[in-house]
């Protein structure tokens, strides 16, 4: 890596060194629970049907803590809140020791919440403070690196999550997810003091409904709502359109959903250590354009071939424009707001998102065996259409400022 090559880089900064090993080993560690909990559930119950209310209960937290989180994240040092976070995590694991048959299942739930409130509150704490850390002219760098430790904490928790759990059991998943948020606290603990205590803090602070109307954050959070219910369709379709339409088996259905990573992971090492002048804007239009015409291609490609291969492909490829669209979407929020109002603007966004997956969910549910996967699939694309319309209409370059 050449040093002209890092010269945009958010890596440069050694705080935002310390905050991205945190997120992986935090995103690690979710992850680990992720694939290892929803498993749980089906092997103390064997019903299908307890094992999606998992997969709901983890939406939750984000609506409903929404404005709490907006105001934590406004007034508390957010090195100390993140550190409180992670703590948090690592103790609310200690339930999970104790589960070994069905009429323990209520504890397993109890832990998913409790994992889903601090991840609902870790992420726009997040968020929040990486302008602070990295400045205006690096803010697309930390936001693809960023999205690189997610999906890199994907790629290792996911199968390592499934693989404790066959080898070992429940406590030794709980002693690997412990470690990673104890470790990522640590990390936590050597960022800088990133505000003032909350009573020498004389700005105003910004409501969830004064976020939502003002003008200039309603564009990106409109685009937001409209690509969250698209992804909410695409989580409950995608295995019918694998398994019935392709004919795959389940195996098929993790391996395309795995190499995902691989074009989001290269789209993250692209923006995160190349230094570029593309604007957020025209990243957000790009990235939403481009997943809407691949993901069009995907679901008509069945109609000529259901050779695995070429799904493979456009699967890996598809991986990338989410991220162009993603990071140029986060960062246009925090190029727009203001530090004091940031706390609000992320809570925001983690309920906007949540409100618009559970839309979408609901859509596709209620809609696939009278409708059809394929056609429901199709007005999936069609969302991404719009939402790349949106931002061409809505979204406007921001200030370069942070901080």
């Amino acid at each position: 890596m050449t040093t002209e090559t890092m010269a945009g880089s958010a890596f440069r900064s050694a705080p935002f060194r310390r905050l991205w090993t945190a997120g992986l080993l935090s995103d690690t560690g979710d992850w680990l629970l992720f694939i290892a909990l929803p498993l749980v559930v089906l092997r103390l119950t064997g019903s299908a049907v307890a094992t999606s209310f998992a997969f709901v209960l983890e939406l939750v937290p984000a609506i409903v803590l929404a404005p709490l989180v907006a105001r934590l994240v406004n007034r508390l040092d957010r090195r100390t809140f993140m550190w409180m976070i992670n703590v948090g995590q690592a103790l609310s694991l200690i339930p999970l020791l104790f589960i070994h048959a069905l009429e323990d299942l209520p504890l397993v739930y109890v832990v998913i919440v409790l994992q889903a409130v601090f991840s609902a509150a870790f992420e726009p704490t997040k968020n929040a403070l990486l302008p602070a850390l990295v400045g205006a002219d690096r803010i697309v760098s930390a936001n693809a690196l960023v999205s690189l430790n997610q999906n890199l904490g994907r790629l290792l928790g996911g199968p390592l999550g499934g693989v404790l759990l066959a080898v070992g059991n429940l406590s030794l998943v709980v002693a690997a997810d412990l470690a990673s948020y104890l470790a990522s606290a640590v990390l936590v603990t050597c960022l800088p003091q990133s505000r003032p205590p909350a009573s020498t803090v004389r700005a105003p602070r910004s409501s969830l409904v004064r976020v939502l109307i003002d003008r200039n954050l309603r564009g990106p959070f409109t685009v937001i709502f409209a690509t969250s219910i698209a992804q909410g369709m695409f989580v409950v379709l995608f295995v019918f359109f694998v398994t019935d339409t392709l004919g795959g088996t389940e195996a098929d259905v993790g391996l395309l959903r795995g190499v995902q990573a691989i074009g989001a992971i290269a789209a993250g090492i692209a923006l995160g250590f190349i230094a570029s002048r593309i604007g957020v804007r025209a990243l957000s239009i790009t990235g939403a354009t481009a997943f809407a015409v691949v993901s069009l291609i995907i679901w008509n490609l069945s109609f000529v071939t259901d050779e695995l291969w070429a799904y493979i492909v456009l699967f890996a490829v598809v991986g990338a424009p989410g991220v162009f669209l993603g990071d140029g979407l986060v960062s246009i929020l925090q190029l727009t707001s203001n530090d004091d109002q940031r706390g609000s603007v992320f809570a925001t966004l983690g309920l906007v998102m949540a409100l618009g997956q559970s839309v979408g969910l609901l859509i596709a549910g209620a809609l696939q065996e009278t409708v059809g996967t394929l056609p429901l699939l199709e007005l999936q694309g069609v969302i991404y259409l719009l939402a790349a319309g949106l931002a061409c209409l809505l979204l406007k370059s921001p200030p370069a400022k942070a901080g």
